[in-house]
């Protein structure tokens, strides 16, 4: 189903596909283009119960393989 995007929508799917394709976090992200992390969270929320498809989010590894000398 393709849905016709409000200009807000759009502004705020454009940001989230930036984001994701920049490999960044959504806070690091929403930090460098100055804007309201809780907003983009909240438009990330708004689109996805309207059905609008999001990019694939990225999650940035948790744990790295570390090597011990001994």
């Amino acid at each position: 189903m393709t849905h016709r995007l409000t200009d807000t929508q759009a502004f705020w799917l454009g940001h989230l596909f930036r984001a994701y394709s920049l490999g960044q976090s959504l806070s690091a992200y929403a930090a460098h283009q100055q804007l309201d992390f809780s907003d983009l969270m909240q438009w990330r929320q708004r689109l996805a119960v309207q059905n609008i498809e999001l990019p694939p989010q990225h999650r940035p590894d948790r744990f790295v393989r570390v090597e011990v000398a001994s």
